[in-house]
């Protein structure tokens, strides 16, 4: 393709190539997360933007930067919106987003695809990933709270990824949310039960493996609720009561560095001089290419706190241009008219 030519990928055009199913995702973020680990990108601490009137911790845009080095390096950026209310006053997705890649030797800007679907499926990759290490084998019931989308992806993913699944304990604020997450999952797993339970608490004390899929700004879960050898991927980040992250035999984030900002629970702790970097186990992608250690026994709890990383997306967005690139898909568009 031209430098002056754009590629557009819709969210149809990623389904069809293959970005509705999480094998290419959980590769991807494999992928990225060893190149982190051995520092083979550039990724500056991504700006929160906000304004008055949207105060709620997920009414905010993110600009996410990344330059991706290699044998295929690239650069990019996600840009992500959301806010809370666009489901009920809206009908829309909380989150919507674009990523645009742009070609390491020129700088010139590539592509451009629809973000949303990539963002919760890199997600619930990290999820897969983090799950493989930190989980016992053989793991049978997992607890999910929160049933919305990012809840479908991270559910449909574990999924797909641990046949060893039997049960899912789902729970919702709103019934009707974990109602709906139950029957469309069902379609696609009947062997696994679609179990709906009365509380967050009740949800979590069932699980080997725990997820938070929610918009939470303040914590809840308790470290009590966990049961020996829990892995909690606490992919919503409030979630999780700060003696958890000071109870947990291993606390492991995807970096230090974008975790221990923002105000979140880390970031808090390490204020407040309850948390550090030493304390820290590892970052995933040192587990990923065996720096660290993963689960060493089966009783250990082990609480995994992913802030998401522009690497994550850009590793899956490089996947899908490369891709679209050989079968010829998505819409060309001209830069300059």
């Amino acid at each position: 393709m031209s430098s002056t030519q754009l590629l557009y990928l819709s969210r149809r055009d990623l389904v069809e190539l293959g970005g509705g199913r999480s094998q290419p995702y959980v590769d991807a973020i494999a992928e990225g997360l060893a190149a982190h680990a051995r520092g083979a990108y550039v990724q500056p601490l991504k700006p929160y933007l906000r304004w008055p009137g949207a105060d709620h911790i997920a009414d905010r845009i993110i600009a996410m930067p990344c330059y991706l080095g290699g044998e295929d390096p690239i650069a990019g950026l996600k840009w992500i919106g959301s806010r809370q209310h666009n489901p009920v006053r809206f009908g829309l997705e909380r989150a919507s987003a674009v990523v645009v890649l742009n070609d390491a030797q020129t700088n010139y800007p590539i592509a451009i695809m629809e973000g949303g679907l990539l963002s919760g499926m890199r997600t619930a990759a990290i999820t897969a990933v983090g799950t493989r290490h930190l989980a016992r084998s053989g793991f049978t019931d997992v607890a999910c709270i929160g049933c919305g989308p990012i809840a479908r992806m991270q559910m449909q993913t574990l999924l797909e990824q641990f046949p060893s699944i039997e049960r899912l304990h789902l729970f919702d604020l709103s019934p009707s949310a974990a109602e709906a997450l139950s029957r469309t999952l069902k379609e696609s797993f009947p062997k696994v039960a679609m179990l709906r339970a009365v509380s967050a608490e009740a949800a979590v004390r069932e699980g080997d493996v725990v997820v938070t899929c929610t918009v939470a700004d303040a914590p809840y879960l308790a470290f009590e609720w966990l049961k020996a050898g829990a892995f909690v991927s606490n992919v919503s980040i409030m979630d999780v009561h700060k003696d958890v992250y000071e109870k947990a035999d291993k606390v492991v984030v995807d970096d230090w560095d974008q975790s221990n900002r923002e105000k979140k629970i880390i970031n808090q702790l390490v204020l407040e001089g309850r948390f550090s970097r030493e304390r820290l186990h590892a970052e995933l992608g040192e587990i990923v290419i065996g720096e660290r250690p993963g689960r060493e026994r089966d009783d250990e709890i082990i609480l995994l706190n992913p802030m998401g990383m522009a690497i994550d997306d850009l590793v899956c967005a490089r996947h899908f241009y490369r891709l679209a690139q050989a079968q010829g898909a998505g819409t060309r568009l001209p830069l300059y008219g």
